[in-house]
């Protein structure tokens, strides 16, 4: 099959233009365009299936049975066409047979055809039909095929939504008009209470005209969007404040290199070459970033891919012309943000006075824009479905992100209620601020170590916020994930002298990166194949270890910064010994290097593993002679005793922390750490839980790493707490469980006034 060039595009574009603006009925215009984009693609099968009625129709075809034509249906997730259309993604495959969900419809004839390619058909965000390549031989569609279709596929929308063929979007998600009370519920991603009115943060573009009439003013209108653009993007970076949390320069730096990234607007103006208008280029990219964000399994990397979608937003409205959205409007009252995404340039936009919470329908706790929520005050519960059609522009919210809930048009007995629990809320949190100064002892004497997790220069703001012992893990891969190219090793020193310099006499726990397997960097390229257990896989130390060039860098940074101080590192998943000596040999070898040539070292180095992978527990009497310290990564590890992907929404909820297991195995390695007089922290996520972290402290535990806002819940729990006698039930609890070690504690803090 011959390669489509640019040229090629335009011609099939060119093609499908002169059959819209034909007079022939709607059927005809599908009939004649599978033949123009089966032929020009060499292919035996071309098909386009139309969403109606909730079902996906065979609507025009080339190459299969006419009699199917209007048989064929499909609902939607059922068989390839229907996968496409549910999960918005795109199929290319050598066998067809071979997916799990191919289902055969015998009327169509396909039997004789083996290789399938699909793309869905996209209007208004939502997939309104199919179309797909079939070859009699097995073979994958070249990428460059793939992009043609898709391509086609944008212009298709058009002609199929001009021509009434599909069912109307608008009739399927139209608004709910209702006055009554509603509750909704979502995601927590900033805890916090807020009442507000709702405002919708922007209106939907909708792309009328995707043929291209002249192709260099196309490319002329973009790029005079992209100066507007960086110029935006440059004076919000300039005056972006974030209060006494710091100005997070991190987040805005990165976001400023989506601005200027030239393969982005490389690839938009490759979608112009191929004939598209300016507005349809820019959203053929975005719905390329979509369907990348879907197969991303990854959080953090998939809301990298939100960033660049929210500038696409951004970019789109500019060389539109519809440049309005709710912050340029101005807030005239206390509003409730509503947005589908949000990007962390469009938040500072808002006036922090007015804007009192945000509402997403997508969102995850590692999104950029939730570190800048966070650090603003401002809480935010996300993936709260249907919330443009069931909620409408000022409503009044009130927003609790610890019920998970918000609760739209509220009676007054709702608001009463909800007012008295805010002054609750507040009140604690005043309580848990006057605990800034105070240190974490138990009932009993017991001093706890009480340390908090960051990743950004400006997350040390939170020692003094918080009155933490320090930052028992750093982790250094974010300046990595947010970099279009492999920070030098100067960058990298400056990050970490920074954050050495703002800790001040507090200690801090640099963990070596720990990227490769679903972290993949782009500028990091493997040779592997595709993993289907990326947290399993080739990531962190293992990386690191064959491409040690990247750990020697990240070793001379360390040290250098560290001259004069104690530095503490340690190496992220561990499963021998082994790894951990050749990781510390690395380091030493480059203290060594820099001693030779009259450099400045740190007084000492203490080397610590990362404890995520169970395998190491059995060996940890050969390894913990060697060991300053070790760290607990509760997230990894419960994910590999249960073998149970921690993202996999089935399985998120269903594997306890405070089940026998965990408890069980995290006690044996305390007792062995004990016995070797090396200290042990958890710095996983479960340490930050008031009641799962008396379970720890019960099971030996003194030392914890959590999040910031962690920080006074917990210590407020550790001085409720007599930990003896927390010890002394864990014990038992362990020894013969009850049917849920969860509730017989709760239960147990109860009745002991322990505050969790």
């Amino acid at each position: 099959m011959r390669m489509i060039a640019a040229a090629s595009a335009r011609e099939i574009l060119t093609g499908l233009h002169e059959v819209m603006a034909s007079r022939a009925t709607a059927q005809a215009k599908l009939n004649k365009v599978v033949q123009i984009i089966g032929e020009a693609l060499a292919s035996e099968v071309c098909s386009i299936y139309l969403r109606r009625e909730g079902v996906l129709e065979l609507f025009a075809t080339r190459g299969l049975n006419q009699e199917a034509v209007h048989v064929t249906k499909l609902a939607m997730g059922e068989g390839l066409v229907g996968t496409i259309a549910e999960q918005i993604a795109t199929l290319n495959l050598d066998e067809a047979t071979s997916h799990p969900d191919f289902a055969y419809k015998p009327e169509t004839g396909e039997e004789l055809f083996h290789s399938f390619a699909g793309v869905p058909i996209i209007r208004k965000e939502d997939a309104v039909g199919v179309l797909c390549v079939q070859h009699a031989e097995p073979r994958r569609y070249e990428e460059v095929e793939i992009e043609a279709l898709q391509t086609v596929a944008m212009v298709l929308s058009e002609l199929i939504a001009n021509a009434g063929l599909i069912d109307n979007a608008e009739a399927r998600g139209s608004k709910v008009q209702n006055t009554a009370a509603l509750r909704l519920n979502g995601l927590k991603l900033v805890d916090g209470m807020a009442k507000g009115h709702a405002v919708f943060h922007q209106p939907r573009i909708t792309i009328e005209h995707t043929v291209a009439e002249d192709i260099e003013a196309e490319r002329h209108r973009v790029y005079s969007a992209f100066d507007k653009m960086r110029e935006q993007i440059d004076k919000m970076a300039s005056q972006a404040e974030f209060g006494g949390e710091g100005e997070h320069r991190d987040v805005i730096e990165m976001y400023k290199m989506f601005a200027y990234d030239e393969g982005w607007s490389r690839r938009i103006n490759e979608a112009i070459d191929s004939g598209l208008t300016a507005e349809a280029a820019i959203e053929r990219v975005q719905q390329r970033t979509r369907m990348r964000m879907r197969q991303i399994d990854d959080p953090l990397l998939a809301d990298r891919m939100h960033d660049l979608e929210d500038m696409s937003n951004r970019l789109l409205r500019i060389v539109s012309g519809q440049l309005a959205s709710a912050a340029q409007a101005g807030l005239r009252r206390d509003a409730i943000l509503i947005a589908r995404n949000l990007g962390p340039a469009e938040l500072l936009e808002y006036d922090r006075r007015r804007l009192k919470g945000v509402i997403l329908e997508e969102g995850s706790l590692t999104a950029h824009v939730i570190i800048v929520a966070r650090a603003m005050g401002i809480p935010v519960l996300g993936r709260v479905k249907d919330v443009r059609r069931l909620i409408s522009e000022g409503d009044l919210l009130l927003v609790d992100v610890g019920q998970s809930a918000v609760f739209v048009r509220p009676t007054a007995a709702m608001e009463e209620a909800f007012e008295t629990q805010l002054a609750v809320t507040q009140k604690r949190r005043a309580g848990f601020a006057a605990l800034k100064r105070e240190a974490p002892v138990s009932k009993d004497g017991l001093r706890v170590a009480l340390m908090i997790n960051a990743g950004l220069r400006d997350d040390i703001a939170a020692l003094d916020a918080t009155g933490a012992d320090g930052i028992g893990l750093f982790r250094t891969e974010f300046q990595f994930l947010v970099s279009a190219t492999m920070p030098q090793r100067e960058r990298q020193l400056r990050l970490y002298r920074d954050v050495i310099e703002a800790a001040g006499k507090k200690p801090v726990v640099f963990r070596t990166v720990d990227i490769g397997g679903d972290k993949a960097l782009p500028y990091l390229r493997q040779d592997e194949e595709d993993e289907e257990n990326p947290a399993m896989g080739w990531r962190a130390i293992r990386i690191a270890l064959e491409r040690d060039g990247l750990m020697k860098a990240q070793a001379r940074a360390l040290i250098e910064a560290a001259a004069g101080t104690t530095l503490n590192v340690m190496f992220p998943m561990v499963s021998e010994p082994w790894e951990f000596e050749q990781a510390r040999a690395i380091f030493e070898k480059q203290r060594e290097f820099l001693i030779e040539r009259g450099k400045r070292v740190p007084r000492e180095i203490r080397y610590g593993a990362m404890l995520e992978v169970p395998a190491l527990a059995e060996c940890l009497d050969l390894l913990l002679p060697k060991l300053e310290f070790i760290s607990i990564g509760t997230n990894d590890l419960t994910q590999f005793l249960f073998a149970a992907d921690r993202a996999h929404p089935k399985l998120a909820e269903r594997f306890d922390w405070l089940s026998p297991a965990i408890l069980r195995f995290l006690s044996r390695v305390v007792k062995q750490c004990d016995e070797a007089n090396v200290p042990v922290t958890v710095c996983g996520e479960m340490g930050g839980r008031a009641l799962e972290a008396l379970a720890l402290l019960g099971i030996g535990i003194e030392r914890l790493s959590i999040t910031p806002v962690s920080v006074g819940p917990i210590k407020a729990m550790i001085r409720s707490l007599n930990v003896a006698d927390a010890r002394s039930v864990l014990a038992d609890y362990l020894k013969k469980p009850p049917a849920s070690i969860r509730a017989a504690l709760g239960e147990w803090a109860l009745q002991n006034k322990v505050e969790i």
